[in-house]
């Protein structure tokens, strides 16, 4: 359940506990949206943001909701406490496993089709950038979040770690498909096969962070991040993230078409006419994302 405050230029929303109490501090994701900007942050400080049912259904649920609200320009998807997100609840997953072997049923693992899959497809499908503030340690399904995102900003006390295999898993949030495309397959399959600890310096080398800065430094710099993109040209990031997106799997013939189509309808927009103009001028251009 969702509740929401109004107020001029800014939008709050907290997920509720399941008890159905008043939005606290203590509720598991929250999100404000300001200027364009929607703020999500894992808000289960205690338990490393580990995901439980009710975190994976809040993180779906708002990150759909920022994908399709127009008033909505970037995403910054960030965490409270000393890390960004572990991937699953274990506590809770043992439980689950327990309860599949007494009824004979195989259900906890549909929660990669009924949460996972559409939290990393919001991350990246969604036609807007998303920018990951990533705090502290990143591992499994959280580490999945942080790549499916448009631009990683690192805390340099913060760590990477895929995970799976650790507990007989495979890969699951995309990072078989996010992860060789960042670092190549050949390091992609050695932290899959060799689960690691990778800190943020090694993962700006490896391509993985974008930007790597002091701990003290991250929420500053990744909100800042964040709006300079929701303050851009909104329209033509989308269209990048088409082209990518598509360019990934296809080839040079048909990413060109590709390109065409997108650079054709990014030429005819407003805010392409709008920069050049400014451009013209020497003025800066304000972009509308139309």
């Amino acid at each position: 359940m969702i509740s929401g405050i109004l107020s001029a230029g800014c939008r709050y929303r907290a997920v509720q506990s399941r008890d159905g109490g008043d939005s606290t501090m203590a509720d598991t994701v929250l999100y404000d949206v300001t200027d364009g900007l929607a703020t999500v942050t894992l808000n289960r400080p205690d338990a490393m943001n580990a995901m439980n049912t009710e975190a994976k259904v809040a993180l779906r649920d708002i990150l759909q909701e920022a994908a399709a609200d127009p008033a909505v320009r970037a995403v910054l998807l960030t965490a409270t406490g000393r890390a960004f997100c572990v991937g699953q609840d274990l506590k809770e997953h043992i439980g689950l496993l327990a309860e599949d072997r007494k009824t004979g049923t195989g259900h906890t693992m549909n929660t990669v089709r009924e949460h996972y899959n559409p939290i990393v497809t919001a991350l990246a499908g969604m036609a807007k950038p998303v920018v990951a503030g990533v705090n502290g340690v990143a591992a499994g399904a959280g580490a999945g979040f942080a790549l499916a995102a448009d631009y990683r900003v690192v805390a340099d006390t913060a760590s990477f770690n895929t995970s799976f295999a650790g507990v007989a898993l495979t890969a699951d949030s995309g990072m078989s498909w996010t992860l060789p495309r960042l670092i190549g397959h050949g390091r992609a399959a050695d932290l899959l096969l060799f689960p690691r600890s990778v800190s943020a310096q090694e993962a700006h080398e490896l391509g993985i962070a974008n930007k790597v800065v002091p701990a003290d430094e991250l929420a500053d710099e990744a909100a800042a991040v964040a709006r300079r993109l929701a303050e851009g040209a909104t329209a033509a990031y989308a269209a990048i993230k088409e082209s990518l997106a598509f360019g990934a799997g296809r080839t040079l013939a048909e990413t060109l078409e590709k390109e065409d189509e997108l650079q054709v309808r990014a030429g005819a927009s407003e805010d392409h006419h709008r920069a050049v103009e400014a451009f013209v001028k020497k003025e800066k251009p304000v972009f509308l994302g139309r």
